[in-house]
């Protein structure tokens, strides 16, 4: 097994010498997602509207369930699959920019998971907006040697255009929803639906060609509507469509206490993480009630909840009822990657520095976006800080020992610690960390989108879960973009999971 993050900084993927064979793979024209560019920011406005005017989601997502119903689908939402006792399947979020970082993840996702029975898209399968034309370079075409069913539950980005191209690619190529009559005018609703943005004309003209990448019977699924569960094996999976502001309606709310029932042991797949950044976000159900009481409820017999939508791997094992439940965050999957350096000491539910885990590690999250500020704001010799540096001041910000198993002590200077406060390290209330510069919450909403770069380390992951009658064992693969660590993707995280 190589090196991971954890052992040496090579096998971070810092200083590779070897580019991956990842650029075969992709197109010859690559579209660069900026979301600098005024253009992009208005095509995909509809969550800033839904915010503002209100969240359609719940009302949308009904009339699809509602079509797939009146076409056949199980009330119940489940499919039954034929997966023996001992499986494997992966899971991978937020894949969609179809740029190097996206495509940097396929050749391990593939050598990884070739024995695998399926896989799960946990999140935002397209950006910007989710368009049926982008399913082509996004989906069909990264994933096409991939011989199994893929799943998937949609993010707030493949909600901006009302989920139409998400349910032809999964659903059985649902025809769009019937029109609605028009609100009054000069109403809330009036106003929302002019704003609204929609699919633009035309669009997923390009679908049915697209969709022969991926046309072998091995591959083919078709799942109920947006949310689901899957038997499979001795583990029921169940997925839930958060929509655009990471809530569920009251009709999915109510599905999800009713597939939850039972004593199979239960993973959750969402579009939401339920601990995330050292906090805990419960998820709200419409007419009360959150996801989290029904995941944590002794009977429903959840052992872990995976959640995308942050571009990045974290776990927090917390105790819950004098058992674990292993909530999980994993959206590395191709796109712009959310920092980890910003993540405060984690002290949570019971779950403590010694617990928590992460990936890019924080020193390498840090040392990234120093390489990123410095390059952008063209002050390389002030800003860029090396791995050493970054993950001893990370080190020091957070009291605890380096998270690197072989490396040395570096120097901290005050340039160093400048930085590192510029950056929000640790978010430390120093006097740096009010100078500080936007990681976190605007940066995160307008810049962060443009810390993808096109040359490695991309500190890209995906899960492979082992399923048997008696455990789960995640584990957490790295995708850098290094030729090594395709051939034998490194593995930052893994944990066993009991199921009796």
């Amino acid at each position: 097994m190589s090196d991971s993050s954890r052992d040496t900084a090579e096998g971070a993927g810092w200083g590779a010498t070897e580019l991956g064979t990842y650029k075969r793979l992709m197109p010859t024209e690559v579209e660069k997602i900026s979301w600098l560019d005024p253009r992009m920011l208005w095509a995909a406005r509809n969550g800033v509207l839904a915010s503002w005017f209100g969240d359609p989601t719940g009302r949308t997502r009904s009339r699809w369930v509602a079509q797939r119903a009146a076409s056949g689908v199980p009330a119940d939402k489940v499919i039954r699959r034929d997966d023996p006792d001992r499986f494997s399947f992966l899971v991978i979020g937020d894949t969609g920019e179809g740029d190097d970082p996206q495509y940097s993840v396929v050749p391990g996702f593939l050598k990884t998971g070739q024995d695998t029975r399926f896989a799960v898209l946990a999140s935002d399968v397209i950006y910007p907006v989710g368009s049926a034309d982008d399913y082509g370079t996004k989906f069909f075409r990264p994933y096409q040697d991939y011989q199994a069913p893929i799943y998937a539950i949609p993010g707030n980005h493949d909600w901006y255009e009302d989920l139409g191209a998400f349910m032809r690619v999964f659903c059985g190529d649902a025809p769009p929803l019937a029109p609605q009559p028009p609100p009054r005018v000069l109403s809330k609703a009036w106003l929302q639906k002019l704003l609204w943005h929609k699919p633009r004309r035309g669009d997923g003209q390009r679908l049915d060609a697209t969709r022969r990448l991926r046309s072998a019977a091995a591959q083919q699924a078709v799942q109920p509507g947006p949310y689901w569960a899957i038997d499979a094996g001795p583990v029921r999976i169940i997925g839930i469509d958060t929509g655009l502001l990471g809530t569920l309606d009251a009709e999915q709310g109510a599905w999800l206490r009713e597939v939850s029932q039972g004593p199979r042991p239960k993973i959750l797949i969402t579009g939401s993480p339920l601990y995330v950044d050292g906090a805990h976000h419960p998820c709200a159900i419409e007419g009360g009630g959150t996801v989290d009481d029904i995941v944590r409820d002794p009977a429903h017999r959840y052992v872990a909840a995976i959640g995308g939508d942050i571009h990045n791997y974290q776990r927090y094992p917390v105790q819950v009822d004098g058992r674990t439940i292993q909530y999980v965050v994993s959206g590395g999957g191709g796109a712009f990657m959310h920092a980890t350096h910003t993540i405060p000491r984690v002290d949570i539910a019971n779950v403590t520095e010694k617990d928590f885990r992460c990936y890019p590690l924080r020193g390498d999250s840090l040392a990234f976006y120093s390489k990123l500020y410095g390059r952008r704001l063209r002050l390389r010799r002030f800003f860029t800080l090396t791995e050493a540096e970054a993950s001893a001041v990370v080190a020091e910000r957070l009291e605890m020992p380096l998270t690197r198993a072989q490396q040395k002590t570096a120097r901290i200077t005050w340039r160093i610690r400048l930085v590192a406060g510029l950056l929000g390290a640790g978010r430390r209330p120093d006097r740096a960390a009010r100078l500080r510069l936007p990681v976190r919450k605007i940066y995160t909403s307008l810049f962060s989108p443009s810390s993808a770069t096109y040359s490695p380390p991309f500190f890209k992951q995906f899960l492979r879960l082992d399923v048997t009658p008696e455990t789960v064992r995640l584990r957490c693969y790295a995708a850098t973009g290094s030729h090594a660590q395709e051939l034998d993707p490194p593995v930052e995280d893994e944990v066993t999971i009991p199921l009796v």
